[in-house]
């Protein structure tokens, strides 16, 4: 018997109730409602949400997967405290595929320019408010505007994880000890206008000297401490 392929269609990812909750609690927790080490308690979340325990469960196992949650000794979850370390292997693995990711996509020249703007537009309202979490946020989007359309998925789903986890140190940690804020914000024009104009390799270039700048603060203060 010859199969048609056509009889079975690729079938496109559904957002079931609990991607609806992993959602809802991924934002309280990247914009900062949620801190880190606060426990989350099922019934409660259930009751707040008006949905049953079952997709609760289920979107925290989600989240613990993702890194954003993590097990409490009394198997439990709370929201994930990121130390220096944590955030340097963070951006360790950013490095790795980021700047390539941000490059294909600029040779391939299927940037969303609109979407970036409107990322790059919110941030700068929220540097001038002061507000570092809705500004984490604007960032988050900025960046997954560069790498989304990559050809690649597996790279993809990988950053929206590690740009989950950047958001998480940088209001918690980062920006605490260093504001570069304003630096990181000039950075992300001089790359859009990168992109825009699908210079790869100067893409390759000002993602990889972005996430550096970081990882260079990260691993100075490693030095320190070690040092005493």
């Amino acid at each position: 018997m010859e199969h048609d392929e056509a009889v079975l269609p690729p079938l496109g990812r559904s957002t079931t109730r609990s991607d609806l909750v992993a959602a809802s609690i991924k934002s309280a927790i990247l914009s900062g409602r949620l801190r880190p080490d606060e426990v989350l308690v099922e019934r409660r979340i259930a009751d707040q949400l008006g949905v049953s325990k079952t997709p609760v469960r289920e979107a925290l196992i989600a989240l613990t997967s993702s890194g954003l949650l993590t097990v409490t000794r009394n198997r439990g979850v709370a929201v994930r405290r990121l130390g220096p370390e944590d955030v340097l292997h963070v951006y360790e693995m950013r490095m790795l595929i980021e700047p390539w990711a941000a490059a294909q996509v600029a040779a391939a020249g299927t940037f969303d320019a609109l979407e970036a703007r409107r990322a790059l537009d919110e941030a700068a309202r929220f540097v001038e408010a002061d507000d570092h979490a809705g500004l984490s946020l604007a960032n988050r989007r900025f960046h997954r505007c560069i790498y989304s359309t990559c050809a690649n998925e597996l790279v993809v789903r990988s950053l929206d994880d590690l740009q989950d986890l950047t958001a998480l140190g940088t209001v918690s940690l980062l920006w605490e000890r260093w504001p570069t804020w304003r630096a990181e914000f000039d950075e992300h024009h001089e790359i859009l206008a990168a992109v825009q104009e699908r210079r790869a390799a100067d893409v390759e270039e000002l993602v990889r000297g972005h996430i550096q700048r970081s990882i260079t603060r990260l691993r100075d203060q490693q030095a320190r401490a070690a040092a005493g």
